[in-house]
């Protein structure tokens, strides 16, 4: 299991929001049966939990280079007062 979990994680962000995609399509047509909404159910929901990571370790990213310029753009003032 920890390697489905793990193929899970290493899907793109695109791809994974396009599988997504096309299950919700799937699942909205109506066609299938219990056992195959059921497992296209359970993929979605993987998926949109490998989406939301993924999502959350962009965002911790992002925070971390706007507080490195942030942090930048204040030390450039008092270093060009000093001169």
């Amino acid at each position: 299991m920890a390697k489905k979990n793990k193929e899970s994680q290493e899907i793109r962000f695109e791809d994974a929001i396009l599988r997504l995609e096309n299950i919700v399509q799937k699942l909205e047509d109506g066609k299938l049966n219990l056992d195959d909404s059921l497992k296209y159910f359970e993929e979605g929901v993987k998926l949109s939990r490998t989406c939301e990571a993924k999502l959350s370790e962009a965002k911790g990213r992002v925070e971390i280079l706007m507080k490195g310029i942030a942090k930048a753009s204040k030390e450039s003032p008092e270093e060009e007062n000093v001169s």
